[in-house]
């Protein structure tokens, strides 16, 4: 993305899972680009290496995304220092994998929890202080495009994530007449170690074979269009699902039962 540190003045924004990843890659771009920006993860560590590198504009907060409480928490010390939530991004997530068969019900539960429940839960908050304010506000989920494509062992994983695209056209419905937009990036394989196992040899050569584009995303690749959905050039743009995925979705996953 361009840098242009005058179009997010004075703008606040959130960002969950803001320790890694595309997380972070949203994070950095924000402030590159003016924004205040607070950056909240489960990994506590992470987060002061973060507060510290990153300079003032931006703030950590711990959350746990399956905790209702802690949601509420960190909006109220946001609006508390701030007075208003300009743009929230919805990024933690991970997966427990497993065959439907063998797949252990606290395993589903952990995935989607993660997964769903704490963009659900991120939205309702979020939302909340958005409708209170007279600009209202924007909101971006990180979905998948396992959203729309299945993965071997990952039925939890791609449940979870096109329950988070749905969530998402629901939030559009509910919030455009409060002048909020709520919409997706559904991402690819993404070079951050949530894939570290698909990094290397013959797995990495498969997933190779079907993305169009021969390579990974980098997280910057897919915070470009994240960053881009808060910004007045995507004033209209409600609802919507952005794949981000290389051409992957043309062409479908690799067997991935030779390697489970």
């Amino acid at each position: 993305m361009t840098q242009n540190t005058e179009q997010f003045q004075n703008k606040v924004a959130f960002v969950t899972g803001a320790a890694s990843g595309i997380g972070l890659a949203i994070t950095k771009q924000l402030l590159d680009n003016g924004a205040v920006v607070i950056g909240a993860d489960v990994n506590e560590d992470r987060l002061k290496e973060l507060d510290k590198e990153l300079g003032s504009s931006f703030t950590a907060e711990k959350l746990d995304v399956t905790k209702e409480s802690e949601h509420e928490k960190v909006i109220s010390n946001i609006v508390n220092e701030h007075g208003k939530i300009d743009f929230a991004f919805n990024v933690a997530g991970a997966q427990k994998a497993g065959t439907i068969t063998d797949l252990s019900l606290d395993d589903w539960n952990f995935t989607v929890d993660l997964v769903l429940n704490g963009v659900f839960l991120g939205m309702k908050h979020q939302a909340k202080q958005m409708k209170q304010q007279e600009h209202g506000g924007s909101i971006v989920n990180i979905s998948s495009l396992n959203a729309h494509v299945p993965m071997y062992t990952g039925s939890a994983y791609a449940s979870a994530k096109a329950g988070v695209e749905m969530l998402t056209k629901n939030g559009a419905l509910e919030l455009a007449r409060h002048n909020i937009n709520v919409n997706a990036i559904l991402p690819g394989l993404v070079n951050t170690p949530l894939v570290d196992d698909f990094k290397s040899g013959e797995i990495h050569e498969a997933f190779m074979e079907r993305i169009p584009m021969k390579r990974p995303a980098e997280p910057e690749e897919v915070a470009n269009p994240a960053i881009f959905l808060v910004s007045e050039g995507a004033s209209y743009i409600n609802g919507a699902s952005l794949l981000v995925d290389g051409a992957w979705a043309v062409s479908g996953y690799p067997d991935l039962s030779r390697w489970f």
